[in-house]
């Protein structure tokens, strides 16, 4: 029986994970021999190889390294739905842009939508202009979030959740960016968290 090249294993292997990574699926035995450089026959050979070795899952034509298979339960989809107005609120639109892949081990195991900011008024909290939002929805809010908040009006906005004003009888969105707003909070009625702020993702 003929020797194994090392070399192939872990070029095969690390094909495996790429693969998967990269597509979202476990790649087929000519995907392998094509990536790697190899023929079918040795593929083939191979793949059982790291089989045996329990360094991947190989059965009917298809590859699976048992770590593309933690990475596969490891992500939640998430909708990225457009913007949010981080300033004067603006009525709400949501069109579903793009779904986008985030890692459990960094985001969590909710239920994500992302949203694209828009204007100044989030910026001692981190958040600028076409920063990317990741928001929890179905969740509670407490005092001190910041959340996206949809009014008897219909129109929404993205602040943080200042509490309630017993004088006036309001609940408290308030404004963050100090130089610009100073003090500013919005006051309503009433308003509808439609999530909470967990995650911005930025651009360098």
């Amino acid at each position: 029986m003929r020797s194994k090249s090392q070399e192939t294993l872990d070029a095969i292997l690390k094909f495996v994970n790429k693969y998967y990574q990269q597509n979202r699926r476990a790649p087929s035995i000519i995907d392998v021999a094509d990536g790697v450089g190899v023929g079918k026959t040795t593929a083939y050979r191979y793949l059982q190889e790291l089989s045996e070795r329990g360094l991947l899952e190989y059965s009917r034509g298809i590859a699976a390294a048992p770590e593309s298979a933690k990475m596969k339960t490891a992500y939640v989809s998430a909708p990225l739905v457009g913007s949010i107005q981080c300033g004067c609120p603006e009525e709400e639109q949501e069109m579903v842009e793009e779904y986008v892949s985030l890692p459990v081990s960094m985001f969590g195991n909710g239920e994500f939508y992302i949203l694209r900011a828009k204007g100044d008024s989030m910026v001692d909290a981190g958040i600028e202009e076409d920063d990317l939002l990741v928001i929890e929805r179905n969740c509670p809010a407490s005092e001190g979030d910041i959340v996206v908040a949809l009014d008897p009006d219909n129109q929404n906005t993205l602040k943080r959740f200042a509490g309630y004003d017993e004088n006036t009888e309001s609940y408290l969105l308030a404004y963050e960016n100090e130089d610009k707003y100073p003090g500013k909070v919005i006051r309503v009625k009433s308003f509808k968290v439609q999530g909470v702020a967990r995650h911005v993702i930025k651009s360098l």
